[in-house]
This record gives C-alpha cells, sequence and structure tokens, in this order.
C-alpha cells in the first residue's frame, strides 16, 4: 500500500520513502563555500533516515544571496565542497538533492537572528539588490531593488543554468528551483512587485515569462533523467487567494509544458503583510488542488509534524511527498520513530546498519 514509507519514482530517481529535508538555509557559508558546519548538518540529516535531501537554498550569484553566509554555487571553485555533501547524502541511503536560489530584492540582508534587516550601506560585505522592478519589499522603505535590464535578466537565466551543470557535476540527483517565498522568480511572477511595461510584466504570461525562460535554459544543462522541480509560492494570502492561486495553476501547466516534472507547493510571500492562516498541514488543501488539476508530482511542507496525518496525506493522494523542516531539526531520526509510530514491518531499516542494529531488539 502506497504510503509515508512506500518507494517513490521519478524519472530514473527513486527515493526509498516519501519524507524529504526540506531546503533549510543554515547561512553558515563564506563567500558560498561550505564548511564543517555543513558537513555535518546533512550528514546527520541523511542518517536520520529520509528518502530525499535537499541542500539549502543555494545562491546562483553573489547578488543573489539573503545574506553573506548563504551557499553559493555561481563558480566551479564550489563544486568540490558540495560535492562532498552530495557523496555522504548518497552514502547515508538518500537521494541528494539541491534547490538553486535568487533572492531577488530580499537579498542583502542580515541572517534572520539578527534581525533580518537590509545589511547596512557602510557594511563592507553589503550589495545592491535588484528585482523586476524599483519596488521595495517593504512599503516605503528605502531599501530599493535597482531594475533589471533584459541583459540582467538573460545574465541571470544563466547562471541558474550554469548552477545546474555545477549542481550535477557535483553528484546531485534532483534539482529545485527556488521560485517562490517572494525572491526573484516570485517577485517577477507577482503583480505586486512587477511593475514592467516590456514583455516580462503585465499579462500573466509576461510576468510568468522569466521562470519559463529559466526553466528552459536550465533544462539545457541538467540531464533529463534526473527530477527537474521548482518549488512555487502558488497563493497569494491576500483579500483574494483564489484569484492568485487561478494564474499559478496556469503557470504550473506552463512550467510542465517546459519540462517541470514536480512542484513542491509552498508560499508566496510576495508581501510583508500576507495575512497567512498559519495552522497544522495548512498547505495541504492547496497541494492536493494543484496535483489533481494539473495532474503533475506534488510535495509540500509548512506545520506537518504528525506520522499518521502525513502518511494518510500520502494515503489519499494528496501529495506524492512530504518535506519536513523544523521536525527533523528537533529530531534527525524522527523518520524512525514514524515507522514505528506506525507500524512498518521493519522500522530499523530506515537507520543505518550501525544504529539500526543496536536498536533492533531494544524496546524504550
Amino acid at each position: 500500500m502506497t504510503g509515508l514509507f512506500s518507494s517513490f519514482s521519478l524519472k530514473d530517481i527513486t527515493l526509498r520513502n516519501r519524507i524529504a529535508v526540506s531546503p533549510m538555509c543554515q547561512y553558515q557559508a563564506v563567500d558560498g563555500f561550505i564548511n564543517d558546519w555543513h558537513s555535518t548538518h546533512y550528514s546527520m540529516l541523511a542518517r536520520g533516515g529520509a528518502g530525499l535531501v535537499v541542500v539549502e537554498a543555494t545562491a546562483v550569484a553573489p547578488e543573489g544571496r539573503i545574506t553573506p553566509g548563504d551557499v553559493g554555487l555561481w563558480s566551479d571553485e564550489h563544486i568540490s565542497g558540495l560535492s562532498s555533501i552530495a557523496a555522504a547524502i548518497k552514502a547515508a541511503g538518500a537521494v541528494a538533492g539541491i534547490q538553486l536560489a535568487h533572492a531577488g530584492r530580499k537579498a542583502g540582508c542580515t541572517p534572520p537572528w539578527q534581525g533580518g534587516a537590509p545589511l547596512d550601506r557602510d557594511d563592507t560585505q553589503a550589495w545592491e539588490p535588484v528585482g523586476p522592478s524599483a519596488v521595495p519589499f517593504v512599503p516605503g522603505n528605502d531599501y530599493i531593488p535597482r531594475e533589471m535590464t533584459k541583459d540582467n535578466i538573460r545574465q541571470t537565466q544563466q547562471d541558474f543554468a550554469r548552477a545546474a551543470e555545477r549542481a550535477c557535476q557535483a553528484g546531485f540527483q534532483w534539482l529545485e528551483l527556488h521560485f517562490a517565498h517572494g525572491f526573484l522568480a516570485q517577485s517577477f511572477l507577482s503583480s505586486q512587485s512587477n511593475t514592467r511595461s516590456d514583455e516580462y510584466g503585465g499579462s500573466l504570461e509576461g510576468r510568468a515569462r522569466f521562470l519559463l525562460e529559466t526553466v528552459a535554459e536550465v533544462r539545457k544543462f541538467w540531464p533529463d533523467n534526473f527530477p527537474l522541480t521548482v518549488r512555487l509560492g502558488v497563493v497569494e494570502f491576500d483579500d483574494c487567494p483564489e484569484h492568485s492561486f487561478s494564474e499559478s495553476l496556469k503557470v504550473i501547466g506552463w512550467l510542465k509544458d517546459a519540462g517541470v516534472d514536480f512542484v513542491d507547493v509552498g508560499l508566496s510571500l510576495a508581501t510583508p503583510g500576507e495575512n497567512i492562516p498559519w495552522a497544522a498541514n495548512f498547505m495541504i488543501p492547496w497541494a492536493a488542488r494543484v496535483r489533481r488539476e494539473k495532474n503533475i508530482p506534488v510535495g509540500t511542507s509548512w506545520m506537518i509534524t504528525q506520522a499518521k496525518e502525513a502518511n494518510e496525506f500520502i494515503q489519499d493522494g494528496k501529495v506524492d511527498v512530504i518535506f519536513f523542516a523544523r521536525t527533523l531539526l528537533a529530531n534527525p531520526h524522527w523518520p524512525y520513530r514514524a515507522a514505528r509510530e506506525l507500524e512498518t514491518s521493519d522500522p530499523h531499516a530506515v537507520l543505518p546498519t550501525p544504529y539500526a542494529y543496536w536498536l533492533q531488539n531494544w524496546s524504550e
């Protein structure tokens, strides 16, 4: 029976279960390079038993970083470090994935535990953010992005493509393009942040052009037999969420035609005033609608914490994969606990042998 601990195949890649480690920014890199923190972090998560581990938002250009501590893949020099991460994930039995991102007008900020505000202009690490339009994320704020020229747009699309090529060289087999959370691609898609009058603005087709062209460029360098996926903010929780969702459904259809294999159904976060209905499992209904109405495999995250509920979401065909974030930070071995709770035939099988052997005859 299909459930949380059944396998999931997409293209030539098979996940051992439907549990995925959601990309979670650590903000510990220096000049985009990973270090011991990342090596320990990802090895720990992979050994916990998830089927897929997606490395945090990885910037395709220096100015695309959310903070100076973001991981980067804008240079061939970054490949070696990330290759060690991918190898560690695979050695633990999981599929190695990576999320490529450009923060757009949300770039150049401090880490959230330092307030998440734009870097002081006098800070030697500060840089000018860019976006589809010169519209700040916070209305009235003077942290205004520079409107991208068409040359800037083409260069950024090439940055995504080259980063995808490097990700493949590093050994990753699952690619997610970050088109959510109010970052660059999402800000092109949202009419609240995109006020352009050229072919990259105006109509839905124009606002979606950056996303579709970026996928087309990435497709040239990413292997056809590996999953190409996107995280898309499918709904803006404003006065009319159904309008933005209906637009997103059209865009998802176009993305599917362009070669996208899977959608990680996420939040828009295009404006700071969104009235997000925070509650357990609140994105599941939206993800289920995407899966049903566009006939494309989906996953989602956000406040999914209970094994039995997650299992039911899979069994009921609402989602294909569930992405866990804080749940796995709190307990990297949550998959083992979930397997026991769901009374799978061999719950220890999700663990590495040196753990499984000692736990298989031990009752808590």
